[in-house]
């Protein structure tokens, strides 16, 4: 790889969340509600024990995203049964999410998106959190 073809971490991101149509808080609680959309939780334990949980969510771990969420994989969770499922990513503040849904659109899943502000955005905007 050249010089000329690196690419540091901002620019990455931004990039990345370019291609994303990413939701705000309250969209996401009422995709969810709906059905329309599965939040995806891949926050470490250490947070979720922290903060709590998204009723609701399914927690995976950010090292199992794909493996869990490709609907052709063997590893698959139920959850995931095809590519046109709508799956909005939930980080710690939003960073890694953007990163992570990017990789979910890699494996076809094209309505991936992920949670502007993460989980802490969703906590601000007064939305259910449980003890985990």
């Amino acid at each position: 790889m050249s010089t000329n073809d690196r690419v540091g971490i901002d620019e990455l991101l931004e990039r990345v969340r370019a291609g994303l149509d990413r939701v705000e808080p309250r969209a996401a609680f009422d995709a969810a509600t709906s059905g329309d959309a599965l939040l995806v939780d891949i926050r470490y334990a250490a947070l979720r024990e922290r903060d709590g949980l998204i009723p609701g969510a399914l927690v995976v771990e950010r090292n199992e995203l794909e493996w869990r969420l490709d609907p052709q994989g063997s590893h698959r969770a139920p959850q995931a049964t095809d590519h046109d499922l709508h799956v909005v990513v939930v980080c710690n503040e939003g960073y890694a999410s953007s990163l992570a849904a990017a990789s979910l659109r890699q494996l076809g899943l094209h309505r991936a998106t992920d949670l502007v502000g993460g989980f802490q955005a969703w906590r601000a905007a007064g939305l259910p959190v449980t003890e985990a």
